[in-house]
């Protein structure tokens, strides 16, 4: 499927308001809405919530972004089996011609029409509930034009998308902040202090209502448990399936969710079950059988992560630390990564920990990659040894020659390489962001 419209990102409101106005405002007939921003997180957070909502027996219609492989991944509706798929291709062609149609080639963004076909899609297929997830920022995102939404999320917030939020930290969670509403109730995830004395500054100012890790709740793992934590409650719970020490945040937040959730009851046993279903791929995934892991020796493991800011870069080397104290194998990492983001700051995290870094491009990016020797010079920069590789399957071959015994390896530094990889393992061509 192709779709005919910019790729530019323009953060603004009025454009898609003025769409879906022409759509007949299906925003506003939608079944209850989780909004839900962050810099890191969301797609977990997300993950662990239609798992346990779908396990409570609801449906669950979601919307993320970017996608890994086809387009029809940013838009899953709920379907008769009380499960969530990701649209079909002609119910999915219907929403975009309408929505394009409609639109009358007036001035759009790519992520603004295929919001409105989502909320169109969702409008007209039935469901308990809506997992939306914010694509950039949060104020002026494409999404924020949920007036009343059931509960509001923020997920861990850092430096990333500087260029379009701000060069600050503040000022982008100012921007994130900017999907708080009046009345409406906001899960806070674990946030700096600074970046909580702004989303505190903007509730006061809105009239919302915090729930704030730390403060009125708390998650942590204790023998081999998640253990979350109210002023009245208390969960004793499975680790979540998710891999790393940041999935007990990213689980923790979740359940304090559904916990805060009024329009739909989730038992205790739906949470559960929830945390040990969820699925959320290239977000420390195992990748076992297959092409590309058949170009190493036989032990080795190869993992992914789209994980792209300094933020993640230290929560990947603190699981990576994890996996080594408890099956230790020399670390090499495959790195490619979009320009505009801190290849360095990224890798630094990374240091004494990995034994080599291979820079490799991104085919197909939407944006300008950094060239595989940029990214060697990243990591050098930061005492890393390093070199540059034509493509994934390169590296690996590479990598697989410098040592002669099983290895462990990252694929890491984008969402849009990880969508490459999952081709690759797949043998299809990935659909472009």
């Amino acid at each position: 499927m192709k779709l005919l419209h910019p790729k530019l990102i323009d953060l603004s409101l009025g454009r898609v308001e003025r769409l879906l106005a022409k759509l007949g405002n299906p925003h506003k007939a939608l079944p209850p809405v989780v909004h839900i921003a962050g810099t890191n997180g969301k797609g977990s957070v997300t993950a662990y919530l239609k798992a346990m909502l779908t396990a409570a027996g609801k449906r669950v219609h979601v919307y993320t972004s970017p996608h890994l492989v086809r387009f029809h991944e940013r838009i899953e509706l709920a379907q008769a089996d009380g499960l969530t798929q990701p649209i079909s291709e002609a119910d999915l062609v219907d929403v975009l011609k309408r929505t394009q149609s409609v639109n009358s080639g007036d001035d759009i963004t790519q992520f603004e029409i295929t919001t409105a076909a989502a909320l169109l899609a969702f409008a007209e297929h039935q469901a308990d509930i809506v997992l939306l997830e914010v694509g950039l920022g949060g104020r002026l995102d494409a999404t924020n034009v949920i007036d009343t939404p059931a509960l509001t999320i923020l997920t861990p917030i850092s430096l990333d998308h500087a260029e379009k939020l701000g060069n600050t930290l503040e000022l982008i969670a100012a921007e994130k902040a900017g999907i708080l509403k009046r009345g409406v109730n906001c899960i806070v995830s674990q946030q700096e202090d600074n970046v909580l004395d702004v989303i505190a500054h903007e509730a006061a100012r809105k009239g919302a209502r915090l729930y704030v890790w730390g403060q009125d709740y708390d998650a942590y793992e204790q023998r081999g448990r998640l253990v979350v934590q109210k002023a009245d409650q208390l969960l004793d719970l499975p680790l979540p399936a998710l891999v790393g020490r940041h999935q007990i945040i990213n689980a923790g937040t979740a359940v304090a969710a559904a916990l805060e959730l009024t329009c739909v009851e989730i038992d205790e046993g739906a949470i559960e079950r929830g945390l040990i279903s969820a699925r959320w791929p290239a977000r420390m995934q195992r990748i076992d059988g297959g092409p590309l892991p058949s170009l190493l020796k036989p032990g080795s493991e190869l993992w992914l992560d789209g994980g792209h800011n300094p933020a993640a870069g230290l929560v990947l080397a603190q699981s990576l630390a994890d996996l080594e104290e408890r099956a230790p194998k020399p670390l090499y990492l495959i790195v490619g990564m979009l320009g505009l983001k801190d290849a360095a700051g990224f890798l630094g995290s990374f240091r004494g920990l990995a034994r080599h870094v291979v820079g490799v491009p991104i085919p197909g990016a939407h944006e300008a990659p950094f060239t595989p020797e940029g990214l060697a010079d990243a990591a050098r920069s930061v005492s890393l040894s390093a070199e540059p590789a034509p493509s994934v399957e390169a590296a690996l071959k590479r990598i697989d020659a410098l040592d002669p015994g099983p290895k462990r390896v990252l694929i890491t530094g984008s969402l849009y390489l990880a969508g490459h990889v999952l081709a690759l393992q797949e043998g299809v061509e990935p659909q472009a962001n």
